[in-house]
């Protein structure tokens, strides 16, 4: 780095000659892989980070030795969301992340019919300095109802690798998931997923330039009457896309409102009140020095109660 950083954080400092010919945001980028490029482009549109003295195009091009002058920190956003104690169950807490086991009925972010009671408003009570991250650090969603794994990231620097990481499919993230129906052997769905062209709710398998790649991963661990215990693991990302998939080979998850409705034959299948999935284990490389890690969550009761009926008959 061709500068210095004072205790604050705040940087000072000139553009390298091998910047030269290099878009200034690019150049930026290169000089501060911590942060995304779509971020520094932003603090240059904010006028935070100055070049020689003044505010600067992401455009322009780096003619070599520019005095680059930006605060590492910038003010806090503002949140529609306040901070609210709200329980987290936390399973691992460091300078850089926060895991937390989320439980079923706990929204992720204030939204339509959610101003607040998320996990949004309980991560900017419990880390106030959150504030300072887009969307308070979560990098990633579970729905309203499936429980399990998720991670935070604390600063602007861990957002930006677990976001990386993310892209790059090595964040591994494993499900448990009490499908319908027998589901004869280990398999993969892929499939594009988009929004539902008529029921705007709902998420669908969509071909074509409205639907996203999409790919899910299922191995069989247990089967049942009715029903089958599989693990998803996810290669992609999104909404939705373990119910959407599942319900794609006519295997929809127990107790989806959305995606499942077909009956079973079986009441306790039926009357199970929310989809059954749950996030049990995930693993990632620390944002700081690399260290591989891992996690690993049991059951909900609700969840562990249902497969314990139907193994009894």
């Amino acid at each position: 780095m061709n500068g210095s950083l004072n205790e604050s954080g705040d940087y000072t400092g000139t553009l390298p000659a091998d910047c030269v010919g290099l878009r200034l945001d690019a150049a930026l980028a290169r000089m501060f892989p911590e942060h995304s490029r779509s971020r520094l482009q932003g603090w240059l549109k904010d006028g935070l980070i100055r070049v020689d003295g003044a505010a600067a195009d992401a455009k322009r091009k780096v003619l070599g030795g520019e005095r680059i002058e930006f605060a590492a920190v910038p003010p806090a956003p503002t949140f529609s969301a306040a901070a609210e104690d709200i329980a987290l169950p936390i399973v691992f807490e460091d300078d850089d992340l926060i895991v937390i086991d989320k439980p079923a009925g706990l929204v992720v972010h204030p939204g339509n019919g959610n101003p607040s009671g998320t996990l949004m408003n309980a991560l900017l009570h419990h880390a106030p300095a959150l504030a300072f991250v887009p969307r308070a650090g979560i990098v990633h969603r579970l729905d309203k109802e499936t429980s399990g794994l998720l991670v935070v990231a604390k600063t602007l620097a861990a957002q930006t690798d677990l976001v990386r990481q993310l892209q790059a499919r090595t964040v591994k993230r494993h499900y448990l998931a009490l499908a319908l129906g027998q589901v004869e052997r280990d398999g993969s769905v892929d499939a594009p997923i988009g929004r539902h062209p008529v029921q705007r709710i709902k998420m669908a398998v969509v071909h074509g330039s409205r639907g996203k790649e999409a790919r899910t991963h299922y191995h069989v661990l247990e089967r049942f009457e009715r029903a089958t215990l599989l693990e998803c693991r996810l290669e992609t990302g999104r909404t939705h896309q373990i119910r959407v998939h599942l319900a794609s080979i006519g295997h929809p998850l127990a107790g989806d409102p959305v995606y499942g409705k077909t009956k079973s034959g079986d009441a306790r299948l039926d009357a199970f009140h929310r989809q059954a999935l749950h996030a049990w284990r995930l693993a990632l490389r620390h944002p700081a020095g690399g260290a591989e890690m891992a996690w690993e969550s049991p059951l909900p009761e609700d969840f562990a109660a249902l497969l314990e009926a139907l193994r009894h008959g």
